[in-house]
């Protein structure tokens, strides 16, 4: 569970460029955790056990918001060298 969480994390902040903000941070996390339990309450239901469907829409819905905040789409990181970092290349 703990190494979902920590995959859906880093590819959060992959998605959000590699360096987010710590509040964007906060709310990957949030966000990873609440697949996590999705995840586990969709397996129990595969499986025959009853799920509380209101629990399970209200977490739905605010992961849903979570992810719209940090963005759902994904963004490109700068790796554009910097003019310290050419420098160097053309001294080389």
């Amino acid at each position: 569970m703990v190494r979902r969480i920590r995959e859906l994390l880093d590819q959060f902040i992959a998605d959000m460029g590699g360096d987010p903000s710590e509040a964007k941070r906060t709310i990957a996390k949030r966000a990873a955790t609440l697949i996590v339990w999705c995840e586990s309450a969709e397996s129990k239901m595969a499986n025959g056990e009853e799920l509380d469907i209101g629990t399970f829409t209200t977490a739905a819905n605010t992961l849903r918001r979570l992810l719209a905040d940090i963005g759902l789409e994904r963004h490109a990181r700068d790796v554009t060298p910097n003019l310290r970092d050419q420098m160097r290349g053309a001294a080389s």
